[in-house]
């Protein structure tokens, strides 16, 4: 366990925890028989097929609300060829790393808490997508809400009495949740996360979607991204009713965004126990 330091850095965080800094493996092994030209759907299938529990659990998200689908899909092959590989291959790694932090040690966190506020933030990004029409950006949006917060489980992995010392002041106080982490730290839990994620290789959309979450300056490649995880967050936390218009988008309509809201909350009470199994 670290313990404070004027000069604690990002990257003590990210040393000698092999768990945490271990990449998940099964999104790679996927990721290389995407790439590779002479394998077919088969072979992806066949992957995620050597586990079966994950298996179960994809099949039992892909015929969830979360697609809507009409018919019954029986196999990862057949997954595979009605959503494509890449939107599997972000399934998978959301059911691997929610496995991967779905504890941590002196219950100074709730884990159901933090994935249920995760994972709705990832279902109205998704939806504030669908609504502005980004195609581009669809495949990623999901992945991209689900894991921006994932620097906060790296501070109370690491560093959990610094941890729970910032939760507090944030909760006493009117300073923003970043600038505590700033004050106390020198650094906050986006950077951590964006760290976090860019060690694992995982795709910069993720990365920089992270990294930019509290930079409303931000203006690269991707922007519009930043933008609706950024809206998304602060819808989970808001009450719509009494939210002045064009807070978030100057062509969104607050009876748009309750109706986004909406769609993305119903969606979540079927999903939730998906994703995170009772088990977790």
């Amino acid at each position: 366990m670290l313990t404070a330091s004027s000069s604690l850095k990002i990257s003590d965080l990210l040393l000698g925890d092999l768990e945490l800094t271990s990449p998940p493996n099964i999104y790679f092994e996927l990721q290389k028989i995407i790439a590779n030209p002479d394998k077919s759907i088969a072979d992806i299938g066949y992957i995620i097929e050597q586990d079966p529990a994950l298996s179960i659990r994809l099949l039992k998200i892909v015929n969830s609300a979360f697609f809507g689908f009409s018919g019954k899909i029986v196999s990862i092959k057949h997954a595979i060829t009605i959503i494509g590989v890449t939107e599997l291959q972000n399934l998978v790694l959301a059911t691997v790393i929610i496995d991967k932090f779905s504890s941590l040690p002196g219950g100074l966190l709730s884990m159901q808490e933090f994935w249920a506020r995760s994972l709705l933030c990832a279902l109205i990004s998704k939806e504030l997508c669908l609504y502005r029409g980004n195609k581009d950006s669809l495949e990623s949006m999901f992945i991209c809400g689900l894991l921006h917060d994932i620097g906060q489980l790296v501070f109370y992995r690491r560093i959990p009495v610094l941890a729970r010392h910032i939760g507090l002041l944030v909760e006493s106080s009117d300073v923003g949740e970043t600038q505590v982490e700033n004050n106390i730290l020198g650094f906050d839990h986006y950077q951590t996360g964006a760290e976090l994620i860019q060690l694992w290789r995982l795709p910069e959309i993720i990365i920089e979607t992270i990294k930019q979450h509290n930079h409303s300056n931000y203006a690269g490649i991707f922007a519009d991204t930043v933008l609706i995880v950024r809206t998304a967050n602060y819808l989970c936390k808001t009450d719509i009713a009494n939210t002045p218009p064009n807070t978030f988008y100057n062509d969104i309509s607050v009876d748009d965004l309750s109706y986004i809201i909406d769609n993305a909350r119903i969606q979540f009470e079927v999903v939730f126990k998906l994703f995170y199994p009772a088990d977790c």
